[in-house]
């Protein structure tokens, strides 16, 4: 190839402009139509089955996440879920190396479970962040979040979170003399901490005695189980707890172990159309002291599932069978009150028998498909009607609100321990506020305020509408 010897630097003497310019018009058309009648020719010669083709366009210039700098790299990596990790580790030696700069896990730490430890506390035990994520955290996230106590007998609540470099399991237990409107009361039951260059241990942490002690998880789907030796810890039960927890704790003819196992709770997810926020509530039920409840909505109706004590309650809400307050009279009269929720009562029921009325499953209908939009609009723009508790409706609750927004015809069914068939309550639902409502049993002329649990938790969100109803059935169910 003629080579062009000026400055413009394209290199080939076919293509130089210097030339051009020199040439006449008749030469420089010429030159240009030449290549097109070769590419003209090739084409003709791939048609007509030739061996001449199109010449492919060159491929792009390699690319790859090996060829980033390290620093970049690093930052990538500081993105990606701390599960993955192990995975990018495999990719090559580079990768392997990186993902051992303790940033990366610093950061993962930080977003993932909330960990602000000093680096110098670490240093102190000898360990790093990547050692905390892989020892502690990676194993036991399965059992962040809240859980019931999963038994025959009396059901409780547990939270598990992270404090600093341990993870600390919450028993909830109720105080006798709390009003609703105070916060749950929590005690330690075990933890989970790193010692210097080792796996995390398990400690119990009830017992009066040999306290903290071993004690032996086993995690599973939704569900986890604790276990230890120690048998002095029914001594840390009131007396009425201790019969129902003894059937649990001390088994005829083995030998004493507390082998407790427990079920993931999820809060009920929330739609701007909900009568009220859903999420837990606190009632004083009976003279054993304050109870805790789960507010959801499900198309026309509410329910109010009782998630601790010692029997089975959920508290059904009719939505849509509004019962008309007036100016509050409907209150100092309980007969009246009575005939208006035996009406409905029998209504409902003879629906249900002819199938115009949904039963059974009609309480399971997805919260994510909300239905009563219209009634929780009306409720929150009508005024608040004087609210005084019927003559001869006796109530552990004297402090109760003054005023309410509606009501609504409910039906509180218990289940007690070791009982096939329920009791059936039908009475009256009433909406206090935003965090407190209450329920009339006309039954046995009983009054439950509950208000709403101002304590945050974390880890509750359920993957799915789906996944929370199923859990809603199994908090309700025999344990297995």
């Amino acid at each position: 190839m003629e080579e062009c010897t000026c400055l413009c630097g394209l290199g080939s003497s076919r293509g130089c402009r210097c030339r051009q310019e020199r040439q006449g018009p008749a030469e420089t058309a010429t030159a240009e139509e030449k290549p097109l009648e070769a590419d003209a020719a090739a084409l003709c010669c791939a048609g007509s089955g030739g061996i001449a083709s199109p010449r492919p366009p060159p491929p792009p210039p390699h690319c790859s996440l090996q060829d980033l700098p390290v620093e970049l790299l690093v930052e990538i990596f500081g993105l990606l879920p701390g599960t993955d990790l192990p995975s990018l580790a495999l990719a090559c030696t580079k990768f392997h190396h990186i993902l051992h700069t303790d940033s990366i896990w610093r950061r993962r730490c930080w977003e993932e479970f909330g960990l602000r430890e000093n680096l110098q506390n670490l240093e102190t035990m000898g360990m790093s962040y990547r050692e905390v994520y892989a020892k502690l955290f990676h194993p036991y996230r399965g059992i962040l979040g809240l859980w019931q106590l999963d038994t025959e007998g009396y059901k409780t609540l547990l939270n598990v979170v992270v404090d600093g470099l341990l993870i600390t399991g919450w028993t909830y237990g109720p105080c006798l003399n709390l009003h609703v409107d105070g916060p749950m009361q929590f005690k330690p039951s075990f933890r989970i901490c790193l010692t210097e260059r080792k796996s995390a241990t398990v400690e119990c942490m009830e017992g009066r005695h040999s306290r903290p002690h071993s004690r032996h998880i086993q995690i599973g789907k939704n569900r986890f189980s604790t276990q230890c030796n120690k048998t002095d810890h029914l001594k840390d039960l009131p007396t009425r707890l201790r019969e129902d927890w003894a059937r649990v704790l001390v088994q005829k003819d083995r030998l004493q172990y507390d082998c407790l196992t427990y079920r993931r709770l999820y809060l009920p997810p929330s739609h701007p159309d909900d009568l009220i926020r859903p999420g837990l509530f606190q009632g004083k039920y009976h003279r054993f002291g304050l109870m805790i409840a789960m507010l959801s909505f499900h198309g026309k109706y509410a329910r109010v599932t009782k998630i601790t004590g010692n029997f089975t309650q959920t508290l059904e809400i009719h939505l849509m069978r509004r019962i008309q307050l007036g100016d509050g009279k409907i209150f100092r009269n309980f007969n009246t009150l009575y005939r208006v929720v035996l009406e409905i009562d029998e209504q409902v029921i003879r629906e249900q028998e002819d199938g115009t009325e949904e039963s059974g499953g009609h309480g399971w209908q997805s919260p994510a498909q909300p239905s009563v939009g219209e009634s929780g609009a009306v409720a929150s723009e009508e005024q608040p009607v004087k609210f005084v508790l019927p003559v001869g409706v006796s109530s552990r609750h004297q402090n109760y609100p003054r005023t309410c927004r509606m009501c609504c015809y409910g039906v509180d069914t218990v289940t007690t321990c070791g009982s096939g068939c329920p009791w059936r309550f039908p009475g009256v639902f009433i909406l206090f506020d935003e965090n407190h409502f209450g329920f009339i049993s006309l039954e046995t002329k009983y009054f439950i305020l509950f208000g709403r649990v101002q304590n945050t938790f974390q880890n509750v969100e359920a993957p799915s509408p789906q996944a929370f109803l199923k859990m809603l059935k199994n908090i309700q169910s025999r344990p297995v």
